[in-house]
């Protein structure tokens, strides 16, 4: 069996994998590491092919033509640049945007997984089949951090993760209720309940008059 180099018109043994000189078994296998390598020096994406030609005691036959060819692939690059987008915060919502892979492994990027944890707990997958390079993670607690991070998939499988975003589920809490004035002894006090819901701790208060 012979391999077509990268030129696209020569075909070399791989003698290592594929010296069927003395055997007469139908197939062999090349790892891709030997593919990437001289003398053969494909890139990942190439469609490899190859041909054969059989040999009894009167002589080798004709070579065959050219198999279907099999893609040489690997899993891409990790999405980077991922980043809040503010908008789409809620008392239960955050979501995310992210840059596709610069490498994407010789096969295009097919969607994005989206893993989500409290932080300092495991992770979980929040979604799946993501095509787009956003996502809003719902179904989160007002008030508690998370980490998030996300996968992308090609024909081969997943990628590493993007490194991770740390947010707090937080938004502007709602007004304090209450609100009590009076007269006391020449002075004015007022005072209020807290905030029913306050999307994250209440660190002060503003107070006009």
């Amino acid at each position: 069996m012979k391999i077509r180099q990268s030129d696209a018109t020569t075909f070399t043994v791989h003698s290592a994998s594929c010296d069927m000189s003395s055997s007469t078994a139908t197939t062999c296998t090349v790892p891709v590491s030997a593919l990437r390598a001289a003398p053969y020096s494909l890139e990942w994406g190439t469609n490899v092919h190859a041909t054969v030609a059989a040999i009894n005691a009167y002589g080798t036959s004709t070579v065959s033509a050219a198999g279907n060819g099999a893609i040489i692939t690997t899993t891409p690059g990790a999405p980077t640049s991922l980043t809040e987008v503010v908008a789409s915060r809620t008392k239960s919502t955050l979501g995310l945007s992210w840059t596709a892979p610069v490498f994407i492994g010789g096969a295009a990027i097919i969607d994005y997984r989206v893993n989500v944890a409290e932080q300092g707990q495991s992770y979980s997958v929040a979604a799946t089949g993501v095509t787009s390079t956003s996502y809003t993670v719902t179904g989160l607690t007002a008030g508690k951090t998370y980490e998030l991070k996300v996968e992308a998939r090609n024909s081969y499988g997943y990628s590493a993760s993007s490194s991770v975003l740390t947010l707090l589920c937080a938004f502007v809490p709602d007004s304090p209720t209450t609100i009590t004035t009076a007269n006391v002894n020449d002075k004015v006090s007022v005072s209020w309940n807290a905030p029913v819901t306050n999307g994250s701790p209440i660190t002060a208060y503003k107070i006009l008059i």
